[in-house]
């Protein structure tokens, strides 16, 4: 059986320092609909950074 489309989309997380993405995770576009930034921890830059919403 097939999942049905719903409200909720995978995301990825792109650092704001190195520009690479470190994060997926999974949003709904109903309750948020603008773009999603957290602070989580850069493996790259070994610091914790903004994380940004890319497709």
């Amino acid at each position: 059986m097939a999942k049905k489309k719903g409200a909720t989309e995978i995301i990825s997380l792109q650092c704001q320092d190195c520009k690479r993405r470190n994060y997926s995770t999974v949003k709904n576009k109903r309750n948020n609909p603008e773009r999603l930034e957290r602070k989580k921890y850069c493996s790259f830059d070994r610091k914790h950074t903004a994380h940004k919403e890319t497709k």
